[in-house]
């Protein structure tokens, strides 16, 4: 299979890595950075430096290929959409942009080829886990999802570092958020509905971020009292960034804000990503609760070493890709998150990165 990796970041590197390392397909890797395409240049993959923002270009790039993977921040996602359409690509991406989801769900009704985005982390893997876990209900009442990307050794007042695409995360901040309450689907405001809980010990808080239900909300829609996704991290964190964003008005400014954060928060390699799933409602006649936590760890790997977000945002969307490839999603239109079994994304050679995480047993 002939694939065209949109974009050579940290994710992009990890994707290509994997890819690679498989005979199964073919991998080109376009980036508008030579310093970003410079660290694939021991891999057997072909690499082209263009204008990732320029759709004729993008579009040009596609000639030939079966697949496109869009590993590019989330502003360019339906453009990509857009040139995977018109090459008679099937696209798979990241993005966690509920409008650019949209719009390639629009993209999608009618067409010859498949578009599946949001195949990372949350939006991702956590929407799979959800609707596995609900399938053994006769009927639902609540699903709660919640996932983190956090620094194994936090040290400054946010106890954040850059893990991921700033990007993203400011994102993910500052937009609307899906959720059904009392059977009905609302918006929610990001940084609002703080909780705190316990884990192996440790305390986090969590609290409303867009994106992450996917497209849960209109899956389930009409047949779950409460379904909603929160952002875990360190406490301190949400009431920190909802004084920077919304009083001080960053939220208005968030180019600059987004220059401040990459100067003042350093990257780290040492992180961990934690992932719970409750799942409530009737079965076999009685109220019961279904959990599904993990935890997954940083790879320490003195020649390679992957962060807990690469692992798992790269396994991801290679592992939807690859269910693809073996038949076992839809051929064309739209893919949901939910439409893959995850028996067979755990079985996957990519997708088996979360089944070799650590299972957290109790959740306080």
């Amino acid at each position: 299979m002939r694939v065209v990796l949109m974009g050579a970041g940290h994710i992009g590197q990890t994707i290509a890595t994997l890819l690679s390392d498989t005979s199964d397909f073919k991998v080109k890797v376009v980036d508008r950075s030579v310093q970003a395409l410079h660290p694939l240049a021991h891999l057997p993959i072909e690499t082209a430096l263009i204008d990732t923002s320029d759709a004729d270009a993008l579009r040009a790039s596609l000639k030939g290929c079966d697949v496109v993977i869009n590993a590019l921040p989330y502003h360019l996602a339906t453009m990509a959409a857009h040139q995977a359409l018109h090459a008679g690509c099937h696209y798979f991406d990241l993005t966690e942009d509920v409008h650019a989801t949209r719009e390639i769900m629009r993209l999608a009704a009618g067409a010859k080829t498949a578009f599946m985005p949001q195949c990372g982390l949350a939006p991702g893997f956590i929407g799979i886990v959800a609707h596995h876990l609900s399938q053994k209900f006769s009927s639902l009442h609540e699903i709660k999802m919640r996932v983190g990307a956090l620094p194994a050794f936090p040290t400054n007042s946010l106890k954040y570092n850059l893990t991921w695409s700033v990007d993203g995360l400011i994102n993910e901040y500052c937009h609307p958020c899906e959720a059904i309450h009392d059977g009905e689907l609302i918006e929610v405001l990001p940084l609002e509905g703080l909780e705190h809980f316990s884990l192996d010990g440790t305390e986090y808080e969590a609290f409303n971020t867009s994106g992450g239900l996917g497209t849960l909300c209109d899956t389930l829609k009409g047949r779950i009292q409460t379904l909603d996704y929160k952002t875990v991290r360190y406490p301190g964190h949400c009431a920190i960034m909802k004084m920077l964003l919304q009083e001080l008005g960053m939220k208005d400014d968030q180019e600059r804000f987004k220059d401040i954060l990459r100067r003042s928060i350093p990257l780290t390699m040492q992180d961990v990503v934690l992932v719970f799933v409750t799942v409530s409602g009737q079965r076999n006649g009685n109220f019961m609760q279904e959990v599904f936590a993990r935890k997954i760890f940083a790879d320490r790997n003195a020649q390679a070493p992957l962060s807990a977000i690469q692992i798992t945002t790269a396994a991801g969307i290679c592992a939807a890709v690859d269910l693809f490839r073996e038949g076992k999603l839809p051929q064309s239109g739209f893919i949901r998150q939910e439409q893959v079994a995850l028996p067979d994304f755990l079985a996957n050679r990519f997708g088996s990165a979360y089944q070799q995480s650590r299972q957290v047993e109790s959740i306080g």
